[in-house]
């Protein structure tokens, strides 16, 4: 695959209480199927979700929200990916212009670095400087 270029949407997840529902829902609903990849805590499975004869590359993840990381009142939600040069560079600069840091930055091994912001409006999402870096 390609790597993402900076600024454009590189991945999306779905978190929820109930991933089982979840994907029997979009299984029912758009054939997607999935597979495993066990979390750091070796419990917890990642999903790595595909479409029909899409092959083995992934479009979306799914994770299950488990306390505490997830407080109760957080919604199950999906948390869209935007690709960035330096993520680090870019959650400071989110700051400086009115936005919130919510989590991170921190790494993925084998995956990149991420962090979660909050815009001056209240909208949610991810920062990602995926391994090999941007295009």
């Amino acid at each position: 695959m390609p790597k993402p270029r900076h600024g454009e949407f590189m991945w999306n997840e779905l978190m929820t209480r109930d991933d089982e529902r979840a994907l029997e829902f979009f299984n029912k609903v758009l054939g997607w199927t999935h597979s495993d990849w066990p979390m750091g805590d070796g419990k917890t499975p990642y999903r790595l979700v595909k479409t029909p004869g899409g092959g083995e590359h992934g479009i979306a993840g799914m994770m299950k929200m488990t306390e505490p990381e997830f407080p109760p009142q957080v919604p199950p939600h999906w948390m869209s990916y935007i690709a960035v040069d330096n993520v680090d560079q870019r959650a400071e600069l989110a700051k400086q212009h009115g936005g919130q840091l919510v989590h991170g930055p921190m790494d993925i091994p084998n995956v990149g670095r991420f962090c979660i912001v909050c815009d001056p409006t209240g909208a949610t999402v991810a920062f990602m400087t995926p391994q090999g870096g941007t295009a």
